[in-house]
Order: structure tokens, then sequence, then C-alpha cells
């Protein structure tokens, strides 16, 4: 029986969005990361706006917790698109992905009265695992492979976000509405950078389109429900069910890129629904 119905629920709707990101990413991956990260936050950021109409104290936050805020969503998708630049994009995707085991691992060191059990341990592993069964095998066609300097990026995107999503725990609890002023404050530095540091571009109709999508969905909608979720479940056994992105995001990378899905994606998507049963069982 899974526990924290609600929570996983929030999860899981945040985990389907963000399906799509690694893909979006790529598709865009000739913008600025500056440009691309600042107009796709912002696009997010104004989901929010009916709340912050209804309820103008939702943004009254302390200066701290915009503060993680930035740190979570600048930090994390600058890094990330910067990532599937440098490096091969499914190897990328699998440095990037450490963050639910770093979540899951890291949770009795951010937070206050948490506790690591071996059957969190033996499920983020199982988890991992998986993830590189299925990001690993889909590039066994001679595609990748070898050391790239992006491959650090990805590495410091995926410890940003389980820092962010664990010390969300941390501070004084904020609406989640105040996402959205998150979304707005780096999308706004984000844009500042563009200006001062890269090149300005034109934006064709497709990349608009594609824009809205990633900044409504993985870079929007997203957030607001894994803040929901944080708020109101285990961050190890999220960090568990978040194993489901990397699958879900391979294989869409696969889909867009024209290659077959292997034995290694059933395998790997056997291991990881295992791993988030197994890290969600009730009295875990």
């Amino acid at each position: 029986m899974l526990g924290g119905m609600p929570a996983n629920l929030y999860a899981l709707g945040a985990i389907a969005l963000w399906v799509l990101l690694a893909s979006l990413g790529v598709s865009l991956r000739h913008l600025p990361p500056f440009l691309l990260t600042g107009l796709a936050l912002l696009t997010g950021s104004l989901l929010a706006l009916p709340f912050v109409f209804k309820d103008r104290r939702a943004w009254s936050i302390p200066p701290a917790t915009l503060a993680l805020g930035v740190y979570g969503l600048f930090g994390y998708h600058f890094l990330l698109f910067i990532a599937l630049r440098h490096a091969p994009p499914i190897e990328a995707n699998l440095v990037n992905y450490l963050w639910p085991l770093f979540m899951v691992v890291l949770a009795p060191l951010f937070l206050r009265g948490i506790h690591l059990r071996a059957v969190h341990v033996v499920a983020a592993l199982l988890g991992f695992a998986g993830a590189a069964v299925a990001i690993l095998g889909s590039g066994s066609g001679g595609q990748g492979g070898g050391w790239s300097w992006g491959y650090l990026p990805a590495l410091g995107s995926a410890f940003i976000w389980a820092s962010y999503s664990l010390l969300t725990k941390r501070v004084a609890p904020f609406p989640t509405a105040a996402i959205g002023l998150f979304g707005l404050v780096s999308g706004v530095l984000s844009l500042l950078c563009h200006w001062a540091l890269e090149p300005s571009v034109a934006l064709s109709t497709r990349d608009a389109l594609l824009l809205a999508l990633m900044g409504l969905g993985p870079l929007g909608a997203a957030f607001f429900l894994w803040d929901k979720a944080l708020k109101l479940g285990d961050a190890r056994q999220i960090g568990i069910l978040s194993y489901l992105t990397p699958l879900g995001s391979t294989a869409l990378l696969m889909l867009v890129s024209g290659r077959s899905l292997t034995w290694s994606i059933g395998l790997a998507a056997t291991m990881i629904i295992g791993a988030a049963v197994l890290g969600t069982r009730r009295g875990s």
C-alpha cells in the first residue's frame, strides 16, 4: 500500500511535466542559456497571478526564502541548459538525475528528525541503477560517450535541485503561490544576465511556442505541484518517486531523436517502478 497519496499525486504531476524538459531544452539549444531560462521562468510565473490578485500577501515572504527560491529555480535550470548543450544530452540527463538520489540520502543532513533507513538506501540505489540502464542503454549505438566538461554543470544542477527541495522544508512556511515570485525574480535576473553577457537573437514562431510550452509546463505548473508535494509528503519517498522522470524523459528523447525502444528501457521501467513502490511503502 502506498502512503501519502495526495503528496505522491502532486509529485507525479510535476514528474509528468518534467518528462518534457530535456527534449524541449535540446530543441531550444540554439538559444542563449540565460535568454532561454529567463523567458521560460517569466512565463511560468504568470500562473501565480490569479492567486496574487486574490491575496496580495501571497508574495510577502522573507528575503531568505526568496533567495532560496532564486537559488533553486535560476541555478538549477541555467546549469541544466548549459549541460545539455555541452555534453551528449542522454548522458547529461543521467548526471542531472542524480538529484532524486541526493534528495533521499541527504534528507537526514538537511532535515531534523529524518532518518535514513535501509529500505530507502536500497530503493535509492535500485532507482539510480534503473535510471542508468535507461539512459546509458539508449546511448549504446555509438553516440555520446567519453568525458565532457558539460557533465560538471549537470552534477551542479542535480545538487542544487535536491538541496533546494530539502531546504524549502527548513524555512518558515510560505504559500505555494510564492513559487511564482521565485520564477519572476529568477526570470528577470536571467534576462539581465542575457542583456549583459549574451548576443541578442531573434525568436522564430516555433521558438516562441516551445518556450511557452516549457514555461507553462516544466518551468511553471510543475513547480507549484512539486511545492505542494514537498509540503505534504516525505522528502525521501518523493525523491524515490522522482526516478520515474529519467525514464520518461529518456524515452521521449529517444522518440524525438528517432531511436527505437530497446530491452534496456523495459528493464529500467521494472527497476524504477520497483524502487518507487519499495521506497513509498507504508511504514518505511
